[in-house]
C-alpha cells in the first residue's frame, strides 16, 4: 500500500450503494467497486457517513425485505 492509499480525514468521499440497497463510502479517486453505484452524495468521511445515517434506516438486503414483505417468491 502507497502512502497516497492511506485513509486520511482530508479525504474526499462518496456514497455508494449495491443492488441490495446497502450503503457504504469509497475514495472519490479510487473507482467504485464492481457492484457498486455512486448515488451522487459527496464530501469528507463524516458527511457521507451522516447521509447514510439519514436514509439507511433498514439495514436488512433488499431481497431480504422483499422476501420477508412477501413480494418476492421463496425459491
Amino acid at each position: 500500500m502507497q502512502n497516497s492509499d492511506l485513509p486520511t480525514d482530508n479525504v474526499t468521499h462518496t456514497v455508494v450503494m449495491n443492488d441490495e440497497m446497502q450503503y457504504s463510502i469509497w475514495p472519490v479517486n479510487r473507482v467504485a467497486p464492481v457492484g457498486w453505484s455512486e448515488v451522487g452524495v459527496t464530501g469528507s468521511k463524516q458527511t457521507c457517513l451522516e447521509y447514510i445515517a439519514k436514509v439507511w434506516t433498514d439495514m436488512r438486503p433488499k431481497s431480504v425485505r422483499a422476501f420477508m414483505d412477501g413480494t418476492r417468491d421463496a425459491s
